[in-house]
């Protein structure tokens, strides 16, 4: 009996355990192989939960209330899921009776930060790292900071930060929210910085984004620091977005084997 030839490793196959991306994932005739196939599938799942999930504001604010943190509940227009996925712009709007929670937390103004934990697209995200960035992150800020109570937000897109933070007096917001699921990662959380929030801030030029926190990216153990430096500075330069620098590296973030450029 003959042995069936052995196809050869795809030539970049190698890399794949520098990256979760899908690459040198081999062929089958025209498609793809089983394996990577139901790979994909279960991917395509993950993300699709993720997105649906439902928040447990009630195990967040337990969370960070057995840490000794006070916290306040908060929540945007969107009255459910289905809505809030249909309807971008009320995720980004604050409801009548959470500004009015906000403006009477206010009188104990006025406050260096506040913090928001929130849902965002995946709620998965916000359950399993936003409480752990979010303690880690204030126990290394100014003790001469006034911080605000910790907002738990629910149907929360970033922009709702804005309003929040305006209403409850703060001069800097950070927002932790659950990342768009995507195929390499559907428990990704975000954090958005904020300094002078108010309604008509915009994404891209008045905040600063540290993406990707979660085990298999940026770890919450060295997000956690990096937060810290970027209000420190936010706070002492008045600013963020495009003109706030992160000046400070993360040793180790290259894969030794690849190596920094030449």
């Amino acid at each position: 009996m003959t042995d069936r030839p052995v196809a050869p490793p795809h030539p970049i196959a190698a890399l794949r355990r520098y990256t979760e991306a899908r690459i040198g994932l081999g062929r089958a005739g025209a498609g793809l192989p089983t394996a990577a196939h139901l790979d994909f599938a279960e991917a395509h799942a993950k993300a699709r939960d993720a997105v649906h999930a439902p928040f447990d504001a009630d195990a967040v604010e337990r969370a960070m209330r057995d840490a000794g943190r006070e916290t306040l509940r908060i929540s945007s227009e969107a009255p459910d899921r289905a809505t809030y996925l249909r309807r971008p712009d009320l995720g980004r709007r604050l409801a009548d009776e959470s500004r009015a929670a906000l403006l009477e937390a206010a009188k104990d103004g006025p406050f260096d930060l506040a913090v928001i934990l929130a849902d965002g697209l995946s709620a998965t995200a916000a359950h399993a790292y936003a409480t752990t960035v979010a303690l880690g992150t204030l126990a290394l800020v100014p003790m001469a900071w006034r911080v605000a109570p910790v907002l738990v937000a629910s149907q929360a897109r970033v922009a709702l930060s804005d309003p929040a933070a305006e209403a409850l007096g703060a001069k800097l917001v950070l927002m932790l929210v659950g990342e768009r699921p995507g195929l390499s990662a559907a428990d990704s959380l975000g954090a958005y910085l904020t300094f002078d929030p108010k309604p008509g801030r915009t994404t891209d030029a008045d905040r600063n984004c540290v993406s990707n926190i979660r085990a298999g990216g940026l770890p919450p153990s060295l997000a956690a620091p990096k937060l810290a430096r970027l209000l420190v500075r936010a706070r002492s330069l008045g600013l963020t977005g495009t003109r706030l620098k992160d000046e400070d590296s993360i040793e180790g973030a290259m894969p030794p084997a690849l190596g920094p450029p030449e």
